[in-house]
């Protein structure tokens, strides 16, 4: 059951911050000494354990060493650790203040699938996140998207109901795992129709609350002295 409560809930990757820099993966490579495809199959297989922060960086950069049967380092492995951060750290900014402004009108929080190094150096690089609601990052909460326990963590971390969430990603089996748990969810293309959605859904959700009117977009937000919680664990 819904109380009275409007929650979006963003994806960070594909939606507000931008996916990873072109060239990445060749750059890595060629750092290992190995093609490029051959790279990106041990990079993704051997990841889900580094970003449900099951593994840490030296362990998951070990991992693909392995996999593509390249000798092990420690130079090599804090080089490949720094330019996979570095290839992750780009955010598109209207999508950030478009975020930022809907703390107007409802509670704003972040649910990313990301290792806890990666989410240290996001954390530092950008200031907004500390305005959020909520910022959950699956190397930190031990649990990763599709996994209901991620959705499940902000649920109880914000101490609402699924029902009280609108969530937002480019995946759609993130967003059929999210309505699996109760919550509502849109599938991310750009901006306009994600505003469109949002408009939309915030009346909705006003319906569901009568006599608790909620002000529209532009007015003074009503979290102005709330402070951010960023997982930390």
């Amino acid at each position: 059951m819904a109380t009275d409560r409007s929650i979006v809930l963003f994806d960070l990757f594909g939606v507000i911050a931008r996916q990873q820099r072109p060239g990445a993966l060749g750059k890595m490579a060629a750092r290992c000494a190995t093609p490029t495809d051959a790279f990106t199959e041990a990079y993704w297989a051997c990841r889900p354990p580094y970003d449900a922060g099951q593994h840490s960086a030296p362990e998951y950069w070990t991992a693909v060493l392995r996999w593509l049967c390249r000798p092990v380092d420690a130079d090599t492995v804090e080089e490949l650790r720094r330019t996979d951060i570095d290839s992750w750290s780009r955010v598109d900014d209207s999508m950030v203040a478009y975020a930022q402004s809907l703390r107007a009108v409802a509670e704003v929080a972040l649910l990313s699938n990301i290792p806890s190094d990666h989410a240290d150096a996001f954390l530092a690089a950008q200031p907004w996140l500390h305005r959020l609601d909520h910022v959950a990052f699956s190397g930190k909460i031990k649990a990763a998207k599709p996994d209901p326990a991620a959705f499940e963590h902000c649920v109880v971390a914000l101490r609402a109901a699924p029902a009280d969430f609108l969530f937002v990603d480019d995946r759609e089996e993130n967003v059929r795992a999210a309505r699996a748990v109760g919550m509502d969810g849109h599938v991310f293309t750009d901006r306009a129709e994600l505003a469109a959605v949002v408009d939309a859904w915030l009346p909705a959700r006003a319906v569901l609350t009568p006599g608790r009117p909620r002000p529209a977009l532009g007015s003074t937000p009503r979290h102005r002295n709330r402070t951010a919680r960023p997982d930390r664990e």
